[in-house]
């Protein structure tokens, strides 16, 4: 969703709400985002300085790290972003946006305040077991026969020297 900033003068507000759809963006091999995001805001002339605030929602689709448990985790951002054509102004500690122009694409601000929330691993439980390396069963639904330690052949002469 574009914004026209041509208008904004004094002490305006224009308010925006939108949705956007990213089935075909890609994490770790994976396309997580199944449901549409949404999201919503205002961007406000305050004295002369442009600030687009906002918040997007979206539920992330991917599995436990360890058992490959289906896993749905709500995602959300907010963001209160300057917006300015002053490259000086993006060494300031505030989030900084630079206009090229007299529009700005809030997608543009508020799908990448979404990414960085995703984490690179999601877990279904804190204490999960996962599945047995060696015969794939889940470890959290029952447990199973293999051996509990396995001693790399490559390492073995070293076991020696225990004993």
């Amino acid at each position: 969703m574009k914004i026209d900033l041509k208008n904004l003068t004094g002490e305006f507000v224009i308010p925006f709400s939108g949705e956007a759809d990213l089935q075909e963006e890609e994490f770790y091999g994976a396309k997580p985002f199944r449901q549409p995001v949404t999201y919503a805001g205002e961007v406000r002339n305050h004295f002369g300085a442009l600030r687009l605030s906002g918040m997007v929602k979206t539920v992330y689709s991917t599995c436990c790290a360890r058992c490959l448990k289906p896993l749905e985790i709500p995602l959300e951002a907010s963001t209160d972003t300057l917006l300015t054509h002053d490259p000086q102004a993006a060494d300031s500690e505030d989030e900084v946006f630079l206009l090229s122009g007299n529009e700005v694409e809030v997608e543009d601000i508020l799908i990448p305040a979404l990414f960085m929330q995703v984490e690179m691993v999601y877990l279904c439980d804190p204490d999960c077991k996962g599945l047995c390396p060696h015969c794939g069963i889940d470890r959290n639904q029952a447990s199973c026969s293999c051996a509990g330690r396995e001693i790399d052949p490559r390492l073995a002469v070293l076991e020696s020297l225990l004993k």
